[in-house]
Formats: C-alpha cells, structure tokens, sequence
C-alpha cells in the first residue's frame, strides 16, 4: 500500500507541475502579442518556462531513473499547452499564430546531459541546468521567427476582449536591452541550475512525506 501511496505522491506531482506549465504559459500573456514590452516578455517568459521545465523535469527523470524521461515531460507540457490554447483558435486566430514554447530541444539536453554522466545526479543539476537554461531562449526565439509576422495578425485577427495595454503597436527592439535572448540565457542559466536541485531533492522530500 505504501508503495502505491508513494507512486501515486510522485505522478500527482508530476501533472500538478506540468499543469502549472501550461497555466503559465497561457495566463500571464504570450510573446507573440508585440508590444512596447515585447522583448522584456519575451525575456521574463524564456526564464520562468525555463525554470517551469527544469524543476519538473529533474524530478520526473531522477523519479524513474531513466534517460528520456525529461523529453516525455517536455511532451506532456507541449500537448497540455497546444489542447489549452485551442481557444484562441476557436476566437479566430490562425493556427501558426498560436506558439507553444519549445521544451522539447532544452528537455532533451537534459536527457543527455543525465545519460553522459551515467546518472550522476550533481552532474545532472549543473550541466543539465546550465544547458536547458542556454537553449530555450535560443531555441523560443528561432520559433518565434518561423511564425507568422505578429504585428501584422493581430491587426488582421483583432480580438474583442484584448486590453488596452495589450494593443498592437510598433515593437520597440532595443529599447531596454540589446539581445533578450542573450539575457534570458544568462539569466536561465543560473536559476535553472538552484531549479535542478530543487526538482531533484524534491524527491527525497515527497519519500519522507509518504514514509
């Protein structure tokens, strides 16, 4: 019996967190809205997906022990992400103007970096962290560029309910900082390693809760 109150401990976890992904990802706005914001969202989104990622990841992969475990986490939160966001289609937008975050390339390093070092789990956190924390912005921004033109879609597809401070106009690039994509990865970088070992002790702690 503890064995399954246990199990089930971690699996609850594990759809709470990425639930949570997917909530982030859609509540608190979405790069493709450019605004006079745009490359500080875009900044402040790569990192909190980031640590979203990294602290669920490492403890699903560490749970089981298996290499590929971070990229069937990824997964998970890519289709939770897509379903959700099949409102915005139904509002009228087209479909290559709803982005997903791309966890999957960042979650796969993960799994390398977990595989490489033959399971060393201090190895995972700061290898592993710094990697995922490098690559989503890079990988988030090359997405980005292959869908369709923003600014252009959202005063094609305007939407009733959008707030005033969300309303389409020119992006300022530049205006803060020069590259948010090189801020988001520094910035990731760093946090995402404390988020590793969070996700990774996190383990230890749901033990001793069910114990």
């Amino acid at each position: 019996v503890m064995v399954w109150l246990r199990r089930c401990t971690h699996y609850l976890f594990i759809v709470v967190v990425a639930v949570n992904s997917t909530l982030l990802t859609i509540n608190t706005g979405d790069y493709i809205f450019y605004t006079d914001w745009a490359w500080t969202s875009f900044t402040v989104f790569s990192i909190s997906q980031t640590l979203m990622l990294v602290v669920g990841a490492t403890y699903y992969l560490t749970f089981t022990g298996v290499p590929g475990t971070a990229t069937y986490y990824g997964l998970i939160m890519t289709v939770y992400t897509w379903v959700a966001k099949g409102a915005w289609f139904a509002l009228g937008y087209p479909y290559d103007f709803i982005v997903t975050p791309v966890w999957l390339p960042s979650a796969m390093l993960l799994d390398l970096a977990y595989w490489t070092t033959k399971k060393n789990k201090h190895s995972l956190i700061l290898f592993g962290g710094v990697l995922v924390g490098m690559s989503l912005p890079l990988f988030n921004m090359v997405n980005l560029i292959t869908v369709a033109d923003p600014l252009e879609t959202a005063f094609k597809y305007p939407r009733p309910t959008l707030p005033p401070y969300m309303t389409p106009i020119e992006p300022q690039v530049g205006k803060f900082y020069n590259s948010p994509v090189a801020l988001g990865a520094g910035a990731g970088a760093v946090l995402s390693v404390t988020m590793a070992a969070l996700g990774v002790k996190l383990n230890t702690w749901t033990y001793r809760w069910m114990a």
